[in-house]
């Protein structure tokens, strides 16, 4: 992927985490262009829901294209215009959801044309990284209340939970220059509880006068 040296930092986790209240803030508090990620556009999404089998290619090719496009349009309008980004979702996700959801014969095809697509999109600066138990998971997904959401299995979303953690370990392993900042969902409360929030944003802010983000 392609070389990026102005601010941009992808929040990633499992359904329900909070991915797009903790992006909102850290927006908020350090004047960052906020990108939020396509979801209830999907139209296969709640068919997916129901029969994750039947109709995961379709709800895994929408999301590429459409995240695919939100990238191409951010690199030119806000990374190559020197402008800092956080988003609530980088495009590495659709790998762990096609590995989990699409048969072999799919993922074959899926994994092809993912590499095609970004292999010269930008890298985030950083990695944060909300992880959860199902239990806060559900619990989250219950208060939002999304209706393409109320079908979630709770097997999946925990595989899911899983898959995440897998992924994130082999990021690590894989992009060392690329700081990976772990945040334990069941213990902060960054959307009800300002010292939490506070808390999260010094570690970013450390990592910005680090050099590791450049404003």
């Amino acid at each position: 992927m392609g070389e990026n040296h102005v601010p941009f930092i992808a929040v990633e986790g499992p359904i329900g985490v909070g991915k797009t209240s903790l992006s909102n803030k850290i927006a908020q508090h350090f004047y960052f262009h906020l990108l939020k990620e396509i979801v209830e556009e999907n139209p296969f999404l709640g068919k997916f829901y129901d029969n994750i089998e039947e109709w995961s290619f379709q709800t895994e090719m929408f999301f590429l294209c459409n995240r695919y496009k939100q990238l191409e349009d951010i690199e030119k309008h806000y990374l190559e215009q020197y402008k800092p980004v956080v988003s609530d979702y980088h495009i590495f996700k659709n790998m762990i959801f096609a590995k989990r959801t699409l048969n072999q014969k799919q993922f074959n095809k899926y994994e092809q044309i993912f590499h095609i697509l970004t292999n010269d999109m930008p890298k985030p600066n950083v990695m944060i990284y909300l992880h959860a138990s199902l239990d806060t998971l559900l619990e989250r997904i219950r208060m939002r209340g999304r209706e393409i959401e109320k079908n979630i299995q709770h097997e999946y979303l925990q595989q899911l939970s899983d898959d995440y953690d897998q992924f994130m370990d082999e990021f690590e392993k894989n992009n060392p220059d690329i700081p990976v900042i772990r945040l334990d969902g069941d213990q902060l409360d960054f959307v009800k509880q300002q010292q939490d929030l506070d808390y999260i944003l010094t570690i970013i802010e450390k990592h910005i006068q680090k050099g590791e983000v450049v404003t």
